[in-house]
């Protein structure tokens, strides 16, 4: 089976798809985080139709999402043309664009689970913090944020998933270009679709290894908690 990997193809959507899991799980993370936060903070009018939209990338097609990022961000687009002025470079069709695709598939995810775990904190704790003189910033950095520390893992853990396995609005709005902006998902489709076998069962081994060992981690951490 060795013999008829081609190893320099091998590792380059590994590395792309690593690489985007990496920045777009940061991202989405602080991004969900700051969101529940502000949505859990207090009721207000609209609430409910903006978490509406925050929530609906959950049950698109992925396709769609792609479609709509093409539209919101491609080079037709207000943001497109000014992306591409201020880089010297179109924002579709590069690794940028698998990121940005991860951040809003993966959103909904996060969102809600950082959404459910700051809703379970004691709201004493965090009046006690407000009546000793501490401001909000610090009652989240102080209390909040550490009783939701094992959510905010698993949220984490969540968007790394979800983002290392995206796949329609990352060919819609990245692309598939070897070396570029093809990730795993994607060359699995394409070593399955040209009949390389062995390459396609080479990569699906590797995403289901990574998977293992970040659901490993969660389960071993929630288990110490």
């Amino acid at each position: 089976m060795s013999m008829q990997i081609p190893w320099h193809e091998f590792w380059q959507p590994i590395r792309l798809s690593l690489q985007v899991a990496l920045l777009s799980s940061v991202l989405v993370t602080i991004l969900g985080t700051a969101m529940a936060r502000w949505m859990s903070s207090r009721p207000w009018k609209g609430k409910i139709a903006l978490e509406t939209v925050l929530m609906l990338p959950l049950v698109l097609p992925p396709t769609v999402i792609g479609f709509l990022l093409l539209v919101l961000l491609g080079r037709r687009s207000g943001i497109g043309r000014f992306v591409e002025w201020l880089f010297a470079s179109p924002l579709i069709f590069s690794w940028w664009a698998a990121v940005i695709a991860s951040i809003v598939v993966s959103f909904p995810l996060v969102y809600q689970t950082m959404k459910s775990a700051f809703a379970s904190v004691d709201r004493e704790l965090e009046d006690a913090g407000r009546s000793s003189g501490a401001s909000e910033w610090q009652v989240f950095r102080y209390i909040t944020l550490p009783l939701s520390k094992q959510s905010l893992i698993t949220a984490y853990i969540l968007g790394f998933a979800r983002g290392l396995g995206e796949f329609g609005a990352t060919v819609m709005f990245a692309g598939n270009i070897p070396g570029k902006t093809q990730t795993l998902p994607t060359a699995i489709y394409v070593a399955v679709d040209t009949g390389n076998t062995d390459l396609a069962w080479a990569w699906t081994i590797t995403i289901i290894f990574i998977s293992f060992l970040m659901l490993l981690f969660t389960r071993q951490k929630n288990k110490k908690w």
